[in-house]
């Protein structure tokens, strides 16, 4: 049986908010307009790793030192327009509100920035109830790497908390920080999948993850 954790570090896109496909379509556009056509799947796939990661990793290096800063703005300025039609994943308050009840501290961990964030915090609304977020001003390296999981654990000041997440990109960033997450596939994953990259358990959607909290290592 794992460690109560006394802290949920929750991710925000395709976790609470049903983004990941409207950061995908953005990306698509962003490497489009620098004459890169990719995949739109393959994009997809590497939604939730932070965009100072995503670049090298769907192309080279080369590419990341020619145009990663000017991807990363395109698709920021792709994005912007596309918020409109995202919207809060069913359940996504309910279960802060649960885990609040619980005396759980909950904290965003996002790579989002500012704009964003503040956005989908007032969309969702949830600011006046969460402890904290990060975002990726917080961080050098954003997930796979643990640096925003760690961020998250000191806005937390806890030393035991559980992952929520939708992606590997969650999973491995949470496994290298000695974390433990609960997968939603909420944001394009499998059951099979997230369950072979690590996660504890896995849920069709936030609803039934508050539902099963008693059973899981937030409980």
């Amino acid at each position: 049986m794992l460690a109560v954790g006394r802290a949920a570090l929750l991710d925000l896109d395709g976790t609470l908010v049903d983004s990941n496909y409207q950061h995908a379509l953005a990306w698509y556009r962003a490497f489009r307009a620098h004459e890169i056509v990719l995949p739109l799947w393959r994009i997809h796939r590497h939604i939730g790793m932070g965009g100072d990661q995503l670049v090298a990793e769907i192309t080279d290096d080369r590419v990341e030192q020619r145009l990663g800063d000017s991807l990363r703005k395109a698709e920021a300025d792709e994005f912007a327009p596309l918020r409109g039609e995202c919207a809060p994943l069913a359940g996504a308050k309910e279960l802060i509100v649960e885990l609040k009840r619980r005396g759980t501290t909950v904290v965003l961990a996002s790579s989002s920035g500012e704009e964003d964030l503040e956005y989908f915090l007032e969309l969702l609304g949830v600011k006046e109830m969460v402890d904290g977020w990060t975002t990726k001003s917080d961080v050098k390296r954003s997930k796979p790497h643990p640096d925003l999981v760690h961020a998250a654990m000191e806005k937390a000041a806890a030393t035991e908390a559980v992952m929520i997440g939708d992606s590997r990109w969650d999973i491995e960033a949470a496994t290298k920080a000695g974390l433990p997450t609960l997968g939603v596939i909420t944001g394009g994953w499998s059951e099979q999948e997230l369950r072979e990259f690590g996660a504890v358990d896995v849920y069709k959607s936030l609803n039934e993850l508050q539902t099963a909290l008693d059973e899981t290592p937030l409980g």
